[in-house]
């Protein structure tokens, strides 16, 4: 089984939380045969086993129940101040469960309608009793927004657009009033090349170059100057890391040598990805999308060479696998072809060979990365089987990790 996650944004692309979702492959143990079975296994694996720190950080959680699991005491199990839940769209809103909505309510939770495409005498029955209405942009009828949103606003509720997937779609979206989004829309190909490529982005990935090229200590003070957030965000972390000695760091040469080369290159990468202007990167959720990716295939390498019978024989450069994470979305951002970035960066040919055709034991775990964000099992599968070493039970734990680790940074 593996806990899919699907981000859910605000308005200004920031990050509000995450619908975790059930995935299902051939290679499963357990046999999932309803919603009521498929929710249940979603909530034994974040609370019993990932938790919520991994599962969703300090986010809110969307979960979807079914009539079945609404009755039941699963329910309980869920804190009512940290998850939304989903009610499926053929729910039927009869008094006994309008009864037990109004309860839950009480109790603290919050309800959302899933999967609305118009404004049914069956909403209409429902939406005194949920706060959040999620519209399915990809099925809707456009002629119906409009009516959709009016009646929303009069009902004082939450709107949310799901299924978004273009960037004229959520610019729709916004016209017409929602307040959340979701959907892949930041982190496909047509909407990162509007994203904004400035001169800061630039002066980073000079950054990053000087940064693979092992340039000593003068030559990063020099290209660290050209960005002054991160020299800050440099210093700061510098000084948090040595306050308990009771020292203090005035210069950046002291915080370079302080916080080392390879966390610089690591926060370098991801704030590449970063939209300066309006979100910081512990908001943008395309800088934490590609954090766990990066840090997926690091934990992926890692994971490779413990299970090799032979250790030193194909093994994978585990920071070799992070860099691959942290570079397969950065010729989409920046606008240069994969194989010039590669040309402009020196890349090993490992590194080089995942990145422009995805060969290889490095390019095959870029696949599984890419997938398993995407839920697609069977690609999944298939790049396991190719590597040999790792299994979509190891790779669902690995995610997991992989998110709390990027929260923590």
């Amino acid at each position: 089984m593996y806990l899919g996650r699907q981000p859910i944004l605000e308005r200004n692309r920031a990050l509000h939380g995450y619908e975790l979702l059930f995935r299902s492959d051939a290679q499963n143990h357990a046999s999932i045969r309803d919603h009521f079975e498929a929710t249940a296994y979603v909530v034994a694996r974040t609370f019993g086993e990932f938790g919520l720190t991994e599962a969703i950080g300090q986010h809110t959680g969307y979960l979807n129940f079914s009539r079945d699991l609404l009755f039941s005491d699963i329910v309980h199990l869920i804190p009512p101040e940290r998850f939304v839940i989903e009610i499926l769209e053929d729910t039927v809103f009869d008094s006994e469960l309008i009864a037990r909505c109004a309860e839950l309510r009480k109790a603290g939770f919050r309800f959302a309608m899933d999967d609305v495409l118009t404004w049914s005498p069956e909403l209409v029955e429902a939406v005194p009793h949920i706060d959040i209405i999620k519209v399915d942009f990809l099925h809707c009828n456009r002629d119906r927004l409009s009516k959709i949103a009016a009646l929303c606003k009069r009902e004082r509720k939450v709107m949310l657009a799901e299924k978004i997937e273009t960037h004229a779609d959520f610019e729709l979206a916004k016209a017409h009033g929602f307040d959340l989004f979701q959907g892949y829309f930041f982190a496909r190909p047509q909407v990162l090349r509007s994203r904004s490529t400035g001169p800061a982005q630039r002066c980073l990935l000079k950054l990053l170059i000087a940064l693979s090229g092992e340039a000593d200590i003068p030559a990063l003070e020099s290209a660290l100057k050209q960005s002054p957030q991160l020299m800050v965000r440099i210093l700061r972390f510098a000084n948090a890391s040595v306050s308990a000695a009771g020292r203090r760091i005035g210069s950046l040469r002291e915080a370079i040598l302080a916080v080392g080369t390879r966390k610089i290159a690591r926060w370098v990468q991801l704030l590449i990805y970063a939209d300066g202007q309006s979100l910081s990167p512990e908001s943008d959720p395309l800088v934490q999308l590609v954090g766990t990716r990066a840090r997926l295939m690091e934990l992926m390498a890692q994971a490779h060479n413990a299970g090799l019978q032979a250790y030193g024989a194909g093994t994978v450069d585990s920071d070799a696998a992070y860099m691959a994470g942290v570079l397969s979305l950065t010729p989409v951002i920046l606008d240069i072809p994969t194989h010039t970035l590669s040309d402009e960066l020196q890349l090993a040919e490992p590194l080089r060979d995942a990145l422009v055709s995805q060969t290889g034991t490095l390019g095959e775990m870029l696949k599984i990365a890419c997938a398993f964000e995407r839920g697609e099992s069977a690609e999944v599968d298939a790049a396991c089987a190719a590597i040999g070493t790792l299994t979509p039970e190891l790779v669902a734990a690995l995610g997991m990790r992989a998110t709390a680790w990027t929260q923590e940074m």
